[in-house]
């Protein structure tokens, strides 16, 4: 019985690590797509100005 606790909490935090590292990873693509989008659109619009 105490190994399968064990076993589960190892387990658990074996698995919070995973999906804390991936919602890093996943976050910070999605930032800097965002942004890269964003500045885009402001090239866009200021080279709509100069013409």
């Amino acid at each position: 019985m105490y190994q399968i606790v064990i076993f589960i909490m190892v387990a658990g935090i074996f698995s919070a690590v995973y999906f804390f590292i991936r919602n890093l990873v996943t976050g910070h693509t999605s930032k800097s797509g965002n942004a890269e989008q964003k500045l885009d659109r402001i090239i866009e619009l200021l080279e709509k100005d100069k013409k």
